[in-house]
């Protein structure tokens, strides 16, 4: 019997909808438990089991994502892949370090309290500045670049996570990190990619998870939010999410072009990952030193998730356009599978 199509069965096309919305996937479900939070707080005490475990399980959940979007990482990528993907790597994590160390000498562990840059923190910059939404990167890099700057994300995937970000803080000076704490923040990433490099089908298996999950972590995220403050994200978020393009799209257009590159790969990688809104809330968990500043930088951090996702495809476009496309785009044969995609 043929198969029924959407318009049949009367179905809502609620993923594209979600789509449409820059990091959608992160973004939506966020707002939607910030929503929940704000205006029925009670909810996952009224409800208890497994609707209040979600509501206050992002934790768990991260833990779950980072071992499957470690079991991505090819550890037998090829030597361009290295180079090309180690160095926006290092570019990347060196330009949050270096502001890192600047806003830890100015504002310390706590967010700035009042004023037009209230809320923002040393914590909400670095988490900004350290993870490049994949999923953006390579789609950018399938349209203007060469297959095999796609497959250098394969080591820029090593920003996954708060371990970046706490080497960060620790090298600002800033409250630091237990080793056993700074281990474990890494060992679900580290377990994920021993799975997938001793087998393939682990890594097929798992890599199939890492979108899924995105949604789920982002709304138990939101729920720990207040939106009475969100508006303060407006303008600074703006700023922070312009920045970001900016501040890391320079240094890694001229590091891309060093490689090799025409300086396209480089500016695709200026923006923010989803999953660095999720950074902030494990710091915190990891260091109440940062208590007071993981909500207002998660606020602050989601909004440069949308902001980026706007801005890097433009730059992206207009550096391909002034500087040129690869001549062998076309024609040269990918040299590593792409990792599943990041919001």
């Amino acid at each position: 019997m043929a198969m029924e199509s959407d318009k049949d069965l009367g179905g809502i096309r609620i993923k594209r909808a979600i789509e449409r919305v820059p990091g959608g996937m992160m973004v939506v479900p966020l707002l939607v438990g910030a929503v929940i939070a704000t205006l029925f707080p009670t909810t996952p005490k009224v409800f208890g089991s497994f609707t209040g475990a979600l509501f206050t399980g992002a934790l768990p959940i991260l833990a779950v994502f980072y071992v499957c979007m470690g079991a991505s990482i090819d550890f037998r990528a090829t030597p361009y892949i290295v180079k090309k993907g180690g160095t926006l790597l290092v570019v990347k994590v060196g330009i949050a370090m270096i502001l890192g160390v600047v806003f830890g000498r100015l504002l310390g562990e706590a967010p700035i309290g009042a004023g037009l840059f209230a809320g923002l923190s040393t914590l909400a910059i670095v988490a900004a500045m350290n993870d490049t939404n994949g999923g953006l990167y390579m789609a950018l890099m399938g349209q203007y670049g060469r297959p095999r700057d796609v497959g250098a994300y394969t080591i820029m995937c090593l920003e996954s996570g708060p371990f970046l970000t706490m080497v960060t803080l620790g090298v600002a000076g800033l409250s630091a990190f237990p080793w056993q704490t700074m281990v474990g923040s890494i060992l679900p990433l580290l377990v994920g990619m021993l799975l997938g490099n001793l087998d393939r089908e682990m890594r097929a298996f798992l890599g199939r998870a890492v979108p899924v999950m995105i949604p789920f972590f982002a709304f138990a995220l939101g729920t720990g939010l207040d939106l009475t403050k969100i508006w303060q994200a407006g303008l600074l978020g703006l700023g922070l999410g312009v920045a970001v393009t900016v501040l890391t799209g320079i240094p890694l257009f001229f590091a891309d072009r060093l490689t090799g590159g025409t300086g396209v790969a480089g500016v695709a990688a200026s923006s923010t990952a989803g999953n660095a809104a999720a950074v902030p809330a494990i710091i915190a968990a990891a260091n109440p030193a940062y208590a007071d500043a993981a909500a207002p930088a998660t606020v602050l951090v989601a909004a440069t998730v949308v902001v980026t996702a706007i801005l890097t495809p433009l730059a992206t476009a207009w550096t391909a356009k002034h500087f040129g496309e690869p001549a062998d785009g076309a024609a040269e044969p990918a040299e590593a599978a792409p990792v599943p995609e990041r919001a």
